[in-house]
């Protein structure tokens, strides 16, 4: 299978399968038929081989970048540019793909960014709570819940071909705890690359944003 297919597969038979806390909600953008013809569309151009890729993991998908497109950190806007995927998911903007897609160009543009990395989450599927971004660490009982689920996920994903002597981890907080935890139990990579998170940095370090980009950069190709 090239990769865009085992990518697909696995949005196409998400299911957590374990029951979520009260007011929990799932947020799974693949049961729409629009979002799978634009994964399609986009795995396709930049995926549609079996190029070895090193993973970037990040927490759950949110409601406004791949909780509508079915990208990780890719928004509507990223999508049509620099991507050049035509969609129907309207035009609202996402600061964390503003700086992931900051971070692309830097290392070359889309074409070259993804062909050597994939960017996931330790979650696929994401979660509100009255209707807000819920990530899956911030309650104790959710994070345990989706615990099989993460595995089953990570374990299809690396069937792929993955790099797995390093990988890279969104957030240096309560996500990279939790990963390493599942790494030590499940031996996936030999070390997990922490980098600060993107909503953290365009909330309260725009003034550093182009270090903040530098140190991305950095982080993702020294010893490639």
């Amino acid at each position: 299978m090239t990769f865009a297919e085992t990518i697909l597969s696995i949005f196409s038979s998400l299911r957590i399968g374990k029951s979520l806390p009260a007011g929990v909600s799932v947020l799974n953008p693949y049961r729409d038929p629009e979002v799978m013809k634009v994964c399609a569309a986009f795995y396709g151009r930049f995926y549609n081989d079996q190029f070895r890729r090193r993973l970037i993991i990040g927490i759950n998908p949110g409601r406004f970048g791949a909780g509508i497109t079915g990208i990780a950190f890719t928004d509507p806007p990223r999508l049509t540019d620099p991507c050049g995927i035509t969609h129907q998911l309207g035009t609202r903007a996402e600061l964390s793909a503003e700086f992931i897609y900051r971070v692309i160009k830097a290392c070359g543009g889309p074409e070259e960014f993804y062909r050597q990395y994939y960017i996931t989450a330790v979650s696929p599927l994401g979660f509100t709570f009255d209707d807000k971004n819920l990530n899956y660490y911030d309650i104790r009982e959710l994070q345990d819940a989706i615990e099989p689920f993460a595995v089953r996920c990570m374990e299809r994903l690396l069937k792929a071909n993955i790099y797995r002597a390093k990988c890279f981890c969104v957030g240096e907080g309560q996500n990279f705890k939790f990963l390493s935890l599942l790494n030590a139990r499940h031996k996936w990579f030999d070390e997990i690359v922490p980098l600060p998170h993107p909503r953290f940095i365009m909330q309260y370090k725009r003034k550093q944003l182009d270090n903040f980009v530098n140190q991305y950069v950095f982080k993702l190709t020294i010893d490639n």
